[in-house]
């Protein structure tokens, strides 16, 4: 089973990622994230650091999902394993669409065409929706700020989280991230023990 955690910067998603290893140690999960599981991940970072051009800032973006999927993800997932990513593919559209929309008269297509037909969707997404200036505030002492870390670009990013939710309702679940952490974990992990639950896991 593929269980994402997805919300903007801020929204306490690492953090919940951290703890659910934790609460979820005696399913022994396969906790890992996007970008950043693999090399090119390193790669990534660097071009939102240098703020590289928003198209090969995203075609980065995609083989990283790619090498991800192929050194992490699908071999867990043929073992049987869970899987709790740190963000996946509804990153890459509700935060490259928002970078592309100078670029590209199409973004969201242009992003569907370059995943169709070999991505791998999650079972279950975790979004963590969150007022943006309450977001901010919770970053603002990050020694170097991405450039999406701004109002009215994580604005639109959630709206574009929401979207997808509207859309795929079967596999997005909505969590109030101005919850309490510790509430916010118990239900996600209850969530996650109620999904797994009759499924043989190592």
């Amino acid at each position: 089973m593929l269980i994402t955690l997805e919300g903007i910067d801020g929204c306490g998603k690492s953090s919940l990622h951290e703890a659910l290893a934790v609460s979820l140690s005696d399913l022994f999960p396969v906790m890992t994230r996007e970008p950043g599981a693999t090399w090119i991940g390193d790669q990534v970072r660097r071009a939102i650091a240098e703020q590289a051009d928003p198209i090969a800032e995203a075609l980065l973006f995609v083989a990283d999902h790619a090498a991800h999927l192929r050194e992490v993800v699908r071999p867990a997932l043929s073992e049987g394993r869970l899987v709790i990513s740190d963000r996946y593919i509804d990153s890459r559209f509700a935060y490259q669409e928002v970078s592309l929309s100078g670029c590209l008269s199409d973004p969201a297509g242009w992003l569907y065409s370059v995943h169709n037909g070999w991505t791998v969707i999650p079972d279950l997404t975790f979004l963590l929706v969150l007022s943006v200036d309450t977001a901010l505030g919770r970053t603002k002492n990050r020694i170097s700020a991405e450039h999406f870390e701004k109002a009215d670009v994580l604005a639109r990013v959630q709206e574009n989280y929401l979207s997808r939710a509207r859309a795929e309702p079967w596999r997005f679940v909505i969590v109030d991230g101005a919850l309490a952490p510790e509430v916010i974990l118990n239900f996600v992990t209850a969530e996650i023990r109620k999904r797994v639950l009759g499924k043989k896991l190592p």
